[in-house]
């Protein structure tokens, strides 16, 4: 399991945060205690106490300060950096001007709180999003290094990039094939599952094509190319990995859009509160105080604390549950999630083959015994399933012959066990019962006579079943994507309850098909995809959100999503939806709360009718009551 590590920024921020916090505390209890504007006597003790508080201020906001200037210059006037300029400096200001007139210092200490708590959030939703994609072509395993081109008897090494059509390439047992082409010589069974996630690995011979990015399981084959790497199926597949995030749309930050009304609003009331009554009534003191009061109560601190901390904590009450969300806006989004597309293998099914089915189950032990005799020296996937089925040590002293494409026939003495499939038992003239269940039939016969037959298939997940319901009770619509054939993906399908599914598809398909789903869903509507291998990094990117199984999954599938479920637990999938669910409820009710009050106060402060430490107690409370609201989604009833 991977784990989570701050980057080198988000450490140097949290010792910045915890500095500022460590400095603006000593000052402030100081302030309280002994009063530091009474320190010197002169009529200019304010200016110690600015000075403190403004060495605090620049610590914790000169990148605030510094992104309001920068954003100024490009035109980008009023976001969330100016929204804490102004309400900070707003706040000095009338520190300043108090000062000046020899009042009660007010202001200073509020407007270091406002960016200690706004770099708390940001530091948040910096740690949890920080975690975002990183270069996918250096984690895809379906890259070839090198391809071997023979030249007379040898062979030699070059880029694939070098390659021409019509060359002839040699594959290795375990290399990768890095080109498309035709075999002309050898056998082999290749590994197929990394490139279109069909479990079963592929039988070919002369003749047959094989694709890029395939892994050769066991013997050498000499392949000619068809065509040149660019063009070819895995440079294909890493083009639409690293060009998908393009067409990925994004969340906007609610702050953002918010700060683009409220701010010139709240800005443009301020200075009209200033000079409008000032100028008519001459008592600019007065009116310039109430428009400072009004910059005081205006500073968005409810929401710019809470919200970052609800999504926080919806991203934390995930985490607990093995459920890694990489940003507060696909926690948002996921909220609206109504389809979800599904990969089969790995995801929906283990990715691993069993022995599901014995017939006759009478003769269960016997079958697995023979078919385990015959198997014992292979070390093909299905092989391997019945050696686990057996659980024992396969009896010995077997001659075993191999025909090609139909199975194993095994000698001992008297004794003669045919393995294989129906080919192979046609060959021997044996009288069979045909196995009409999905997957891979193994037949079993002994000394001419027909014993029984084995059905090896991958396996459908525990949780499956559960999960698909479950979502389809919270008005979900699913769907299965798969390279597997038609019968298989039939049969899983309609044995977990899908709304639908496609088969027989290859990874540039899936694309397509998810392409397809989003051009005709509605507009409201979320589609997610759920998938666990490199093949299908495309894919999860091209979706709304993507979710990567974690432990079993690839790299490239992990870094191109938005939601990983670390324990491959497909029952974090509706758990992180009514985590979605509850967080966003939370975001609404400060969002409302938080407005309301700060309305109010407002109105009263314009009028006069709410002094400074209305308006302070205000922001300040109604920031506790957000955070407490917030903190709420991080508790254990949440799911």
């Amino acid at each position: 399991m991977k784990t989570l590590s701050m980057s080198r920024k988000e450490k140097k921020n949290a010792i910045r945060i915890l500095i500022s916090l460590g400095l603006f505390s000593i000052i402030f209890i100081a302030d309280l205690v002994i009063g530091l504007a009474e320190v010197f006597a002169d009529g200019y003790g304010w200016l110690f106490s600015f000075a403190l508080y403004l060495a605090v201020y620049l610590i914790i906001g000169h990148d605030v300060l510094w992104k309001a200037i920068r954003n100024i210059a490009h035109g980008q006037v009023f976001d969330e950096n100016f929204l804490m300029c102004v309400a900070t400096l707003g706040a000095f200001a009338l520190g300043i001007y108090r000062g000046v007139k020899g009042q009660k210092i007010e202001g200073f200490d509020e407007a270091c709180a406002v960016l200690l708590f706004y770099q708390v959030g940001e530091w948040f939703q910096s740690y949890a999003t920080g975690k975002s994609r990183k270069s996918i072509s250096t984690l895809m395993d379906i890259r070839p290094d090198y391809a071997n081109i023979k030249r007379g008897d040898s062979y030699e090494q070059a880029d694939p990039s070098e390659v021409k059509a019509g060359d002839i390439i040699i594959i290795n047992p375990g290399e990768k094939i890095p080109l498309d082409g035709v075999i002309i010589k050898g056998a082999a069974t290749l590994d197929t599952k990394a490139l279109t996630g069909e479990s079963a690995p592929r039988d070919v011979s002369v003749g047959g094509e094989v694709i890029s990015g395939c892994v050769n399981l066991t013997s050498q084959i000499e392949v000619r190319v068809t065509k040149a790497f660019y063009d070819s199926t895995v440079s294909k597949i890493l083009d639409l990995v690293e060009n998908a995030s393009s067409q990925k749309s994004k969340a906007e930050n609610f702050i953002t859009k918010f700060a683009k009304y409220y701010t010139p609003a709240v800005v443009g009331v301020a200075v009209l509160l200033a000079v409008i009554p000032g100028a008519i009534t001459s008592g600019w003191s007065t009116w310039v105080y109430r428009a400072l009061s009004f910059l005081v109560v205006s500073c968005p601190c409810a929401l710019v604390i809470s919200i970052p901390l609800s999504f926080f904590a919806g991203i934390g009450a995930a985490s607990r549950h093995g459920i890694l969300i990489k940003g507060s806006s696909y926690l948002e989004k996921f909220n609206k999630s109504s389809l979800f597309v599904f990969d089969k293998t790995g995801t929906l099914t283990k990715g691993t083959f069993a022995v599901v089915k014995v017939t006759p189950e009478s003769s269960k032990d016997e079958i697995i015994r023979l078919a385990a005799a015959a198997e014992q020296d292979s070390n093909h996937p299905i092989a391997r399933s019945i050696a686990a089925a057996y659980g024992k040590e396969a009896e010995k002293g077997f001659t075993l012959t191999a025909c090609a494409g139909a199975g194993i026939i095994a000698v001992r003495g008297d004794e003669k066990i045919l393995c294989g499939n129906e080919k192979l038992m046609e060959q021997n003239n044996i009288q069979f019962e045909k196995e009409n269940g999905t997957g891979t039939v193994v037949y079993v016969a002994r000394n001419g006579e027909f014993r029984g037959s084995l059905l090896i298939a991958d396996e459908i997940k525990e949780e499956s079943a559960q999960v698909i319901s479950e979502l389809n009770a919270m008005g979900c619509q699913t769907f299965m994507l798969t390279g597997d054939n038609e019968a298989t993906a039939k049969s899983v399908a309609s044995r977990i309850g899908l709304t639908g599914y496609k088969a027989s598809l290859l990874p540039q398909d899936k694309v397509e098909e998810v392409s397809k789903m989003l051009r005709t869903k509605k507009q409201k509507d979320v589609l997610c995809f759920v998938g666990d291998g490199i093949n299908d990094a495309p894919v999860l990117m091209r979706s709304d959100i993507g979710i990567a199984m974690g432990g079993a999954g690839s790299d490239a599938a992990i870094e191109a999503s938005d939601i990983v479920l670390m324990k491959d637990d497909l029952r974090g999938i509706p758990i992180a939806k009514r985590i979605a669910r509850k967080t966003m409820a939370a975001v609404s009710e400060n969002i409302w709360f938080s407005l309301t009050v700060k309305l109010a106060i407002l109105a009263l402060s314009a009028f006069g009718i709410a002094n400074m430490w209305i308006a302070v107690f205000g922001d300040v409370g109604v920031a506790v009551l957000a955070i407490l609201n917030a903190m709420r989604v991080n508790t254990q009833y949440t799911v």
